[in-house]
C-alpha cells in the first residue's frame, strides 16, 4: 500500500474568463473548459482568500490547499518551508489569444503605500505562434516624462521594448517591470502569492458592450522602474532557470527515473511535455502537481521518450 503522504497532489484548476483569452488550453493541456467561454487563465495552484485549489483525487480529495497548509504543514510541505499565512506560490496557465494589457506589479514599498501586494513572477513559454512577441521594459532613451507624454497622446507602444519569442523561452518579471504578453502565446506563470496588477494601457480595446477596462495610471506610474531598460530573456544555467527569494525554478528533461526531492521539502512540478509517473499516478502535459516532503524515495519516472518538467522549489526559512 502506498503511503498517502508520499503521493503527488493534483488540484482542480480554476478557470478565469478574460477578454483576451481563448480555448487552446483544451487542445494543448487537456483542460475541460466551460463551453463557449474565452478562458485566459487557469489557476492551477492558488491559496487566496477568494480562490482555493482543491485536491481532486486520492486520500486528501476535497481538501483545499489552505487546509493542507494550515493543518498538515510539516507532513506535506516539510519543516524548512517559509512560515507564511498562506502557501507562498501562485501558479497559472495563460492563454493569450489577444494581447494582455500593458501593466506593472508594484514593488514592496509602493505596494505597502497603495494597499496592494508586491509580485515577482516568471514566464515559461509553453507554445508560441510564429511572430509572437512580448513587451518587457522600456526602450533605451525613454524617460519617465517621455512615457507619460506618450500615454497622453496614444503613442505608448513606441516606448516599449519588444522581444519576439518562441516555445521554451523564459522571462523574469520582477515587481516594477513594465510588461505585456502578446497575442498567440500560452505561458506557464510562476509568481509570488499576489494578485495586484496596475494597468496603464489596454490597446484601446473595448468589450462587446462597448466598455473599456479600467486603468490605474497613477498607481502604475508610481510602480514602474523607469531605469529598467530593454531587459532580455533568461539564459538558463544548466537546469536552473530562475532563482529568487520567492521561488526557484528549474527545467528537467527526464530520460531515466529521478528523485523528485533532494531533501525533505515539498516541490511543485509542471509537466511541459510527455508523461511522468510517480507513486502509482501519471501526470501529463499541462498537469501541475505537488510532491510532498515525505516523498524523498519516490522517483519521477518518464513514460514517454521526451518528458520535460518545470520544478519549482518553495521559499525556505
Amino acid at each position: 500500500m502506498i503511503n498517502p503522504w508520499m503521493q503527488p497532489l493534483l488540484f482542480e484548476p480554476l478557470f478565469r474568463e478574460r477578454i483576451w483569452g481563448g480555448r487552446r488550453l483544451e487542445s494543448l493541456c487537456r483542460k475541460k473548459l466551460p463551453a463557449g467561454k474565452c478562458i485566459g487563465e487557469s489557476w492551477e495552484i492558488v491559496d487566496r482568500a477568494d480562490a482555493q485549489s482543491v485536491v481532486r483525487q486520492g486520500p486528501h480529495a476535497g481538501l483545499t490547499l489552505h487546509d493542507l497548509w494550515r493543518g498538515h504543514r510539516s507532513e506535506i510541505f516539510g519543516d524548512e518551508v517559509v512560515d507564511s499565512p498562506r502557501f507562498p506560490v501562485f501558479a497559472k496557465l495563460l492563454d493569450a489569444r489577444e494581447k494582455l494589457s500593458l501593466q506593472v506589479h508594484p514593488p514592496a514599498e509602493v505596494a505597502a503605500a497603495l494597499g496592494g501586494e508586491a509580485k515577482t513572477e516568471m514566464w515559461y513559454v509553453a507554445a508560441a505562434e510564429p511572430g509572437a512577441e512580448i513587451f518587457l521594459g522600456l526602450r533605451r532613451g525613454v524617460s519617465q516624462e517621455d512615457f507619460a507624454r506618450a500615454l497622453s497622446d496614444g503613442t505608448a507602444t513606441q516606448c516599449l521594448h519588444r522581444l519576439e519569442v518562441k516555445s521554451g523561452d523564459v522571462f523574469f518579471v520582477p515587481s516594477g517591470r513594465l510588461h505585456a504578453i502578446g497575442a498567440g502565446l500560452v505561458i506557464v506563470e510562476i509568481q509570488e502569492n499576489s494578485d495586484t496588477t496596475y494597468r496603464v494601457f489596454d490597446w484601446n480595446r473595448r468589450s462587446e458592450a462597448g466598455s473599456s477596462r479600467p486603468l490605474q495610471i497613477e498607481e502604475a506610474m508610481r510602480s514602474i522602474d523607469f531605469a529598467d531598460i530593454e531587459p532580455q530573456m533568461i539564459e538558463p544555467d544548466g537546469e536552473l532557470l530562475v532563482r529568487t527569494p520567492h521561488f526557484t525554478v528549474e527545467k528537467w528533461s527526464l530520460t531515466n527515473a529521478r528523485p523528485a526531492l533532494d531533501h525533505s521539502a515539498a516541490a511543485l512540478f509542471v509537466c511541459l511535455r510527455g508523461t511522468v509517473a510517480m507513486a502509482g499516478m501519471e501526470m501529463h502535459r499541462g498537469d501541475f502537481f505537488l510532491v510532498p516532503a515525505g516523498a524523498t524515495e519516490a522517483p519521477l519516472d518518464p513514460r514517454s521518450p521526451q518528458t520535460d518538467l518545470l520544478r519549482v522549489a518553495l521559499p525556505s526559512r
